[in-house]
């Protein structure tokens, strides 16, 4: 059986060539990046449109490809777009790609940088 590789609350990813900080968050059932980013990296096209609930209610947001490496392990997988400026992180890794990797989380593991 293969080792899962641990991963804490946040951990840096990279998104084409720019390392940033990422949530993960076991309980959202998407991954989610920031339009500034997506504008930044010219990633698209957009594929499909998802609707999102929040805590900030519910909303219509598009959908990207895109393909990030985390723990040295590179993901394919959909991004909602919205704008997370207000947001500690840029971007939030949801339950589609911690299955892909099959990660385990751990909440006490901090962040290397």
């Amino acid at each position: 059986m293969q080792e899962r590789v641990v991963l804490g609350l946040t951990e840096s990813i990279l998104v084409g060539k720019l390392e940033v900080t990422a949530r993960i968050d076991t309980g959202a059932t998407s991954s989610s990046i920031d339009k500034a980013l997506v504008d930044k990296l010219n990633l698209g096209p957009v594929i499909t449109s998802k609707i999102i609930k929040s805590a900030s209610g519910t909303k219509e947001r598009p959908v990207i490809k895109a393909v990030i490496q985390l723990k040295n392990i590179e993901i394919e997988d959909e991004f909602t777009v919205a704008d997370r400026s207000h947001m500690t992180y840029p971007v939030l890794i949801g339950q589609p790609i911690l299955k892909k990797g099959q990660f385990l989380i751990d909440p006490l593991k901090e962040v290397k940088k």
